[in-house]
């Protein structure tokens, strides 16, 4: 069989062994104004767990084929995106986490402040994105799941991860700065195809006390990985657990299940990898995801 076959049979065996779909939660972000929405994938079992907070990148948490408002203010019942036009990535992810133990948690930043549909390629900087920005914003969102996730009784406190995609990438970076050395945050992070520019993060002096991994493509069309990567190296040369995973050839969005992007030979095989070397980051650190 051929191994992406296997690996996503694999996915597939694991995914059924998940209780039921995600449930729709609410929970304060950190900026003390806005509640947020997100999706939550549990495990079967009821015992305290190891947990897992997702952030989407620029084109939002939905799929891209969802039409109508897509704003999910105020617990709008009727807003056709949800747990069930969440995209093929991050369902995959979320099942992902759930069936190996952990409990899942995918923040909607975009939809509680009116823009749940994201934003096209190429619009960073413009300033209808200002106000969900990866800077100085979105890290509040994650510190928010992080404070909700530390109330529940089924959630271990201090084995909470972070995991980001492209803008959501960059706020897993920022977010790891505001922590800084010795923080109670965050047990450790993985970015994926994040940017690294200036106009991305809060400071080009990276730092993290956390361990910290991000997943680059030599092919991404979208942000330059060769800035992340000198970024990510001076963080490194500087005392920061900052791992590089490089990979040859594989494009912006390589994870992404949908087979225009898994057509492509060095993107099917990043996934594949990402994917296996994800889970033994985290199991590395809680080494049963039932604390």
């Amino acid at each position: 069989m051929h191994p992406l076959a296997a690996a996503l049979a694999s996915l597939a065996a694991a995914t059924a062994a998940v209780a039921a779909p995600p449930e729709t939660v609410h929970f304060p972000s950190g900026d003390g104004a806005t509640e947020l929405v997100g999706y939550l994938f549990r495990p079967e079992s009821a015992d305290r767990r190891a947990a897992v907070v997702m952030l989407h990148g620029r084109s939002g948490p939905y799929l891209s084929t969802v039409k109508g408002a897509c704003t999910q203010v105020a617990r709008e019942a009727a807003s056709p995106c949800g747990a069930a036009t969440l995209s093929g990535r991050h369902r995959a992810w979320g099942e992902f986490w759930a069936a190996r133990g952990y409990l899942a948690l995918h923040v909607d930043s975009f939809g509680p402040r009116g823009k749940g549909h994201g934003f096209g390629r190429f619009t960073h900087g413009s300033p209808e994105r200002e106000d969900v920005n990866e800077r100085d914003v979105r890290p509040l969102d994650a510190e928010g799941a992080l404070a909700w996730l530390r109330t529940r009784a089924d959630v271990a406190p201090d084995r909470i991860f972070l995991q980001g995609w492209s803008n959501g990438g960059s706020t897993v970076l920022n977010t790891m700065q505001r922590q800084k050395r010795g923080g109670a945050g965050f047990r450790a992070a993985l970015a994926f195809y994040p940017g690294c520019g200036p106009k991305a993060l809060v400071s080009a002096s990276l730092v993290s006390g956390a361990p910290l991994t991000v997943f680059l493509g030599s092919a991404d069309e979208e942000v330059s990985p060769t800035v992340c990567r000198s970024v990510l190296e001076a963080s490194r040369a500087l005392g920061s657990p900052v791992d590089i995973v490089w990979y040859e050839d594989a494009e912006h969005d390589f994870d992404n299940p949908l087979p225009r992007r898994q057509g492509h030979a060095a993107n099917r095989a990043a996934r594949e990898d990402s994917m296996r070397r994800a889970e033994a980051i985290l199991g590395a650190l809680a080494p049963s995801a039932a604390r």
